[in-house]
């Protein structure tokens, strides 16, 4: 049975629902029915709007699977065209529609770069927001380090991804990082309502709408092709590798370790030098 699954009403609103207990992390098979479901979702002319969220208040998405990407090959030639992962966050970015990330919860890493890479980001207010992928050697490798410095700025987006520490939904929100905060009894409510009334208007003037604004985003692509390959460069060093092993050994990818997400990461830099 998918992780993923998909349903449209009848205004064409489409929620893609996110199950993979216990903590929704992204696996090759999470991210293929994933991807799948959003390419398909972005061509099909009668979806009119695009709803990610999760079936578990506590976990919005972990992270992409680290034993995953300890797997990975460490000798990737220089990228020349977007990877999977970049390509699907892409389409969520750039489809003629608009789309909208409902976090409850807690989001990190791959997960994180999945909800920026939508339209509009709205949270409950225990929401907790991480890119933790310094902490084990690498970088957020899934269009992180290219999102975060338009949404919130070059000192902001450097806290956050060179302190791996969790952000509460209150600053995120008000650092731009998403667009409110709602409270979790309403905002189910609040996003279908939103999602609907979108989708109400006419379709042609939604896309054209939303395309007028990507094309104020430039160089995207040229920076995510530069993101993957500093990215795939830091997967051959091996601190980078006995780090992630580490985490993996410490409680990540547990819901005991994950939740306290921010002081695990604390827990896997070296210790500060003896002064003599």
């Amino acid at each position: 049975m998918s992780a993923i699954g998909v349903s449209i009403d009848e205004a064409g609103v489409a929620v893609v629902t996110i199950d993979h207990p216990p903590i929704n992390l992204i696996t090759l098979d999470v991210f293929i029915d994933l991807a799948r479901a959003i390419e398909r979702l972005a061509g099909d002319d009668d979806v009119r709007a695009l709803v990610l969220r999760s079936a578990d208040p506590d976990w919005f998405i972990a992270h992409f699977d680290v034993e995953a990407i300890l797997s990975f090959p460490t000798d990737q030639p220089q990228p020349t065209e977007l990877n999977g992962f970049h390509a699907m966050c892409e389409q969520l970015r750039t489809m003629p529609k608009p789309t909208i990330a409902q976090i409850a919860g807690r989001v990190g890493g791959g997960g994180s770069e999945v909800a920026l890479s939508c339209d509009m980001r709205f949270a409950t207010s225990d929401a907790l927001f991480s890119q933790p992928e310094v902490a084990l050697g690498i970088l957020p490798g899934g269009s992180g380090t290219v999102r975060l410095p338009r949404l919130i700025g070059r000192s902001r987006a450097l806290e956050v991804i060179l302190g791996c520490d969790d952000v509460d939904a209150a600053t995120a929100e008000r650092w731009g990082w998403i667009n409110r905060v709602i409270p979790d009894d309403d905002i189910t409510t609040f996003v279908d309502r939103l999602a609907g009334r979108i989708a109400s208007f006419p379709a042609h003037a939604v896309g054209a709408a939303k395309a007028s604004v990507v094309r104020s985003e430039i160089d995207v692509v040229d920076q995510l092709l530069g993101e993957g390959a500093a990215f795939n460069a830091t997967l051959a060093e091996p601190s980078a590798q006995s780090a992630m092993r580490r985490f993996l050994d410490l409680g990540g990818q547990t819901p005991e370790g994950e939740r306290r997400l921010g002081d695990l990461a604390g827990e896997l830099g070296d210790p500060p030098a003896s002064v003599s």
